[in-house]
């Protein structure tokens, strides 16, 4: 009975504390997210590989499409600058595929400033695995103000 206690718990506890690799990538994802949200620039940029890319589709005034690159030290000064505002961006976990070093994460969102709805979208993730941590290496997401139920 003892033996079978002693396996029960090691088994327990190691299921406890061992994360799939989804979860590890979604732990990286939500670095991002939880950085922003207190503005914990260190956090924030724990996140991002080095050289990773941001980028945005948009659409002009006359409809036309386009992307918007920023590069990462920008956002990053732009939720360091003092603001009193929670910037919250909400995401849900749609889908995430691994394969060995490199993982792809569907997310879409809607972006909050304090509790007032500002947009939605879709982030499309590419994370890459370095010294054993996945780290964003490219973020690409969508931003509209309609249909975003």
């Amino acid at each position: 009975m003892k033996s079978l206690l002693v396996v029960l718990t090691m088994f327990l506890t190691t299921h406890s504390f061992s994360q799939s690799p989804e979860d590890s990538v979604k732990q990286t994802i939500n670095k991002l997210f939880d950085g922003m949200r207190s503005s914990d620039t260190a956090l924030l940029r724990s996140a991002f590989a080095p050289g990773s890319i941001l980028q945005t589709v948009v659409k002009n005034k006359e409809a036309k499409v386009f992307i918007r690159t920023e590069p990462l030290d920008s956002f990053i000064a732009f939720i360091a600058r003092p603001h009193k505002e929670i910037y919250d961006e909400r995401i849900s976990f749609e889908m995430i595929r691994i394969d060995g070093e490199l993982a792809t994460a569907w997310t879409p969102y809607q972006f909050y400033v304090d509790e007032k709805f500002s947009h939605c979208g879709v982030n499309s993730f590419q994370l890459v695995k370095l010294n054993g941590k996945w780290k964003i290496q490219y973020l690409v997401d969508t931003r509209r103000k309609q249909n975003c139920e």
